[in-house]
């Protein structure tokens, strides 16, 4: 079973997002803050991440940054997911992405996307 870690501080939207997830067979990890995250990242090293930017204690951005400089934590496979569309804030994320990542504006997509963006990363 595919692990995924949500880190993401809307209670509302890490619940549904689980929700929909689990539906499709993954195992959830959730995280409601930058700092969690992080630490549930590196010591439990899910298949995918779902990552939001503007969260408490760390932001999105820095768990990355962060992500990246670890030796596992190089690979896995990204998805942001926020509310920042501005050019400036997708070309900081994807700074740290490399070129296997997804950045998902939240006013623009719907959970059927999300679900089928995490089968595409995971290729399933």
């Amino acid at each position: 079973m595919k692990k995924i870690l949500i880190v993401e501080d809307d209670p509302i939207l890490i619940s549904t997002l689980a929700d929909n997830l689990i539906k499709e067979g993954f195992e959830i990890i959730k995280a409601v803050n930058g700092e969690e995250g992080l630490a549930s990242a590196l010591a439990v090293k899910p298949d995918l991440i779902l990552l939001d930017i503007l969260m408490p204690k760390m932001d999105g951005l820095t768990v990355l940054k962060k992500l990246r400089e670890d030796s596992w934590g190089a690979n896995v496979p990204v998805i942001i997911l926020t509310n920042l569309s501005s050019p400036k804030n997708i070309s900081n994320a994807l700074e740290f992405m490399g070129g296997f990542q997804e950045y998902l504006v939240k006013s623009e997509w719907e959970m059927g996307d999300v679900v089928a963006k995490v089968h595409d990363r995971l290729k399933e």
